[in-house]
């Protein structure tokens, strides 16, 4: 079965990599890679070379305009990939058997959408979910219209999935792929961590990865600077912040980003940890503290709590260790101050079933019987 894997970012990356093992480790199917999106940006870290590093083939490298993050350049950009693709669609499309895509990013949708006059067969990741606060939330339904294959993180979205399609036909829920990572990837002793990225996690820390709210993208300025001051606060702590992805106005926040930390020696900004170095950081962090779904799905499994802020995963389902707190600076301070109280969290990771890269394995080579 000839496999491609869609990837734009260093976040769905990191989610497809259990799967992407199995699959290279299973001859019944041939794998290959589109890299596109912030891949091949240096500002981003150039992250295509984690892709190679893992030994895959790359079948495409697809570049993405993404120097103007207004919201006239990020209609640009999505022009771009679309165009781009349509290429790319044309030339492979009796080339791959099926085609995965992942989540709910606008460049995702764009490489989708131009594949779909080709008739191209699509299986989603994570379909059914919502997050109000990001028009991310639009992107994700239309990508469950264009495919024919759903693999959702839970039961109640694997339902919202055959409302969105009309039909119940070829979804399945198999838990959030992600979590097989805490069994496959190998972690980062404290020693090792400071080494690589001059960060001592014998102090205690706060991961923070906070995002543009795309549905107001006006907010975004004010809302960084309301983190910022609120994390001032904490002067016992250092403060670990994941930069911001190519939403809209992002460079707002970077830049707010970027002069907190030039005043601050407890302050660090990472552009690109990967799967390993930020399940690292988040395993001997406080807590975590953001607007990423990272927060929602996958830090439950490592017993911290999550200060969610804001409206970007607002309506998206959340297990007992999320903390919601408003955009502001007392609301922030407040909701920090009850994680720290709450220490470890003990409680169940909704998003968890054992096995998910497994079960989507077992579920393509029954597919495969039949016309699809």
């Amino acid at each position: 079965m000839k496999i491609a894997i869609l990837t734009s970012s260093r976040a769905d990356f990191g989610i497809y990599l259990p799967l992407l093992k199995k699959l290279r480790m299973d001859s019944f199917f041939d794998v290959r890679i589109i890299a596109f999106g912030t891949h091949l940006s240096t500002l981003h870290g150039h992250t295509i070379d984690e892709i190679l590093a893992q030994g895959l083939h790359v079948d495409h490298s697809v570049s993405s305009a993404f120097s103007d993050d207004s919201p006239a350049g990020i209609a640009r950009s999505m022009a771009e990939v679309s165009r781009n693709f349509a290429e790319i669609w044309d030339q492979e499309k009796e080339n791959y058997d099926l085609v995965f895509c992942l989540g709910d990013r606008y460049e995702m949708f764009s490489a989708v959408s131009a594949g779909t006059p080709f008739n191209i067969k699509f299986a989603h990741i994570h379909g059914g979910e919502t997050t109000l606060g990001a028009i991310d939330n639009k992107f994700r339904h239309c990508l469950s219209i264009f495919s024919i294959l759903h693999f959702t993180s839970t039961e109640q979205y694997a339902e919202n999935v055959a409302s969105i399609t009309g039909g119940n036909q070829g979804i399945y829920a198999i838990g959030a792929l992600s979590l097989d990572n805490l069994n496959e990837v190998q972690l980062l002793s404290r020693d090792q961590f400071l080494e690589k990225y001059k960060i001592d996690l014998n102090r205690p820390t706060i991961l923070v990865t906070y995002h543009p709210e795309t549905v107001a993208p006006s907010k975004n300025e004010k809302n960084a600077s309301q983190l910022v001051e609120a994390l001032s606060a904490f002067k016992e702590y250092q403060v670990v912040i994941t930069m911001p992805n190519a939403d809209t106005m992002n460079s707002m926040m970077r830049k707010e980003y970027e002069r907190f930390a030039s005043s601050r020696r407890n302050v660090f900004l990472v552009e690109n940890f990967g799967t390993a170095g930020y399940f690292t950081c988040m395993k001997h962090c406080a807590f975590v503290c953001g607007n990423s779904s990272s927060g929602i799905i996958e830090a439950a499994s490592f017993g911290k709590y999550v200060v969610d802020i804001g409206d970007r995963q607002k309506g998206r389902m959340t297990s007992g260790n999320v903390i919601h707190s408003e955009a502001d600076v007392d609301s922030i301070m407040k909701a920090c101050k009850k994680a720290i109280d709450a220490g470890v969290y003990n409680g169940e990771n909704i998003y968890f079933k054992k096995g998910a890269a497994e079960s989507i394995i077992n579920i393509l080579k029954n597919e495969i019987k039949r016309p699809v």
